[in-house]
């Protein structure tokens, strides 16, 4: 009887956390769902597992939904990750090298997924927890390369800053500026070729 009773509890417990992650998830997507096109400034820190800070670097980021992905560091070096909804670049422009991969790639980074605005990316992979208001933990449900967990924050219907941390324990924490959801962007803004004399390396061939 008390082996039952276990069960049932372990089965009630179980059925109420799966509530609070649907709610969760509907309401991060709700909140995620105005967003359009978004563009901005960032600042993000590189952590190790006990909190000593190893880098820190600044640019401009894009994003456009569903799909297309600007992220450009321009300091301390120069470096920049785009995506559309079929190919993601990454051009490093102080070793001229260029490598393209398919967004279909286990080794897409997820929050260009969730920020992109796939939807069942969200809720297939991911489950999500309110940590606070406008504040969301994502966790993945299987091993994912260098995300162990991925934190939101929204402020005002924007994005105000995300944190990464890998499996390893480190953590990259971003702080966004001078948001702009008002100008829109077009998918003729994340087009890219690459540049002459530019070594690359196409990862889908």
């Amino acid at each position: 009887m008390y082996r039952c009773f276990l069960i049932l509890c372990l089965a009630l417990l179980t059925a109420r956390l799966a509530l609070a992650d649907a709610a969760a998830t509907a309401a991060l997507l709700n909140e995620l769902a105005p967003i359009v096109s978004l563009q901005g400034d960032f600042r993000q820190h590189l952590y190790d597992e006990g909190g000593e800070l190893l880098e820190e670097s600044s640019g401009r980021f894009r994003l456009l939904r569903p799909g297309y992905f600007a992220w450009e560091i321009k300091s301390p070096d120069s470096q920049l990750v785009i995506a559309d909804p079929v190919y993601l670049w990454h051009y490093d422009r102080e070793l001229e090298t260029v490598t393209r991969r398919p967004v279909t790639s286990g080794e897409i980074a997820s929050p260009l997924q969730v920020l992109g605005g796939n939807d069942s990316a969200l809720r297939e992979a991911y489950a999500v927890e309110r940590a606070g208001t406008g504040v969301y933990d994502l966790m993945p449900l299987a091993a994912q390369e260098g995300v162990a967990r991925l934190r939101l924050r929204m402020e005002q219907g924007l994005l105000s800053g995300m944190e990464i941390q890998d499996g390893l324990g480190q953590r990259v924490v971003i702080e966004f500026s001078g948001v702009d959801s008002d100008t829109r962007l077009q998918p003729a803004d994340f087009h890219f070729t690459p540049p002459p004399g530019a070594d690359t390396l196409y990862y889908d061939q």
